[in-house]
């Protein structure tokens, strides 16, 4: 049986839900993740008003949609970055910034984030994606020279701060899945194994896996599949490409998205280098069996045209696991 396909609100999170919704059924999709932004999914209203849930139940119901996860990426951000501020004032709820001190911010932030785990409990989903923040990707060039046990302390700090947080998680039966990205404490393959490592490997913290962001640091997204498959908890569906042409480079020179000089860029699934393909064979040989969530980002290109492009494409793609050798048939009896 193939997997449903579902498509994340964030980039849509400055339209209603009820229109979303609609657009999404008409684009082919089974269902939504719902951002924790917008009027998508309101994380302290969701556990103020058996209400407020059971209304986008019915939403979601008169759509024929289904949901599987809700994501807080947002304010993940700010739980344990080492600088807090203006970029973080611009993305979390005035709540959660309140005075703008930056320990403060991280402790509301954490709040908030348990509050999620509880939210999406009462909501009856089984996963929260989202962000973590990190306290040593400022240090990712190495110079000035980084002594070993500042990266030490800097995974020690991010558990500390993670912990408490998946300690509710737990209590609710919620996992948190992270997706791997530039930024976070987790951005690549050995920063992933790190990651786990100093959390002690807990059932609570998996992966929102998205290819996009290994395809343009030049990883293979196969193998990242084979190494955590078990620790996948999430997938999303995005799309990028890389524009290496000698004068680009990989970290971006601070150039936005959509700029020509960059050295890699998001665009509409389908349109760029990841092998989704043989990515999706991959999760079927690991058992992954929840969503594919097509996160879309393209600077240059129409929502309302990729969006039902990017759900065909998937679709298209999507491989139900085979039963039987091929050449069984081959076998005399």
């Amino acid at each position: 049986m193939a997997r449903p396909v579902t498509l994340f609100t964030g980039q849509w999170a400055d339209l209603p839900l009820e229109e979303v919704a609609k657009k999404a059924k008409s684009f082919g999709y089974d269902g939504l993740e719902l951002a924790c932004w917008g009027d998508h999914f309101e994380v302290e209203k969701a556990l103020e008003s058996d209400s407020y849930v059971r209304e986008k139940h019915e939403l979601l119901e008169r759509h024929g949609l289904q949901c599987f996860a809700i994501s807080n990426h947002l304010v993940g951000q700010a739980i344990s970055d080492k600088m807090i501020d203006e970029r973080h004032k611009g993305i979390v709820p005035p709540h959660v910034w309140g005075d703008g001190e930056a320990e403060g911010v991280r402790q509301r932030a954490a709040e908030h984030m348990q509050n999620a785990a509880r939210a999406a409990a009462a909501f009856g989903v089984k996963v929260v994606n989202g962000f973590t923040g990190s306290p040593i990707w400022h240090v990712l060039a190495m110079f000035p020279p980084v002594p070993p046990e500042m990266i030490e302390k800097g995974y020690k700090e991010f558990a500390d701060r993670f912990n408490p947080v998946l300690d509710v998680f737990d209590e609710v039966g919620v996992k948190f899945a992270l997706e791997v990205h530039p930024g976070e404490i987790a951005y690549d393959f050995w920063s992933t194994k790190a990651t786990l490592k100093a959390l002690n490997d807990r059932p609570a913290f998996g992966i929102n896996f998205d290819p996009s962001h290994l395809y343009w640091q030049m990883l293979d997204p196969v193998e990242f599949v084979y190494e955590f498959g078990d620790k996948i908890y999430n997938m999303h569906v995005k799309e990028s490409v890389r524009n290496l042409n000698g004068r680009n480079g990989v970290l971006g020179s601070h150039l936005f998205f959509g700029d020509h000089r960059r050295g890699w860029d998001f665009v509409s699934p389908g349109r760029g280098g990841v092998p989704f393909e043989r990515v999706f064979r991959a999760l079927n040989d690991v058992g992954y069996t929840g969503p594919l969530s097509v996160e879309w980002e393209d600077n240059g290109m129409n929502r309302d045209q990729g969006a039902p492009e990017a759900c065909a494409m998937v679709k298209r793609l999507e491989l139900t696991p085979s039963d039987v050798a091929f050449d069984a048939a081959f076998q005399q009896k």
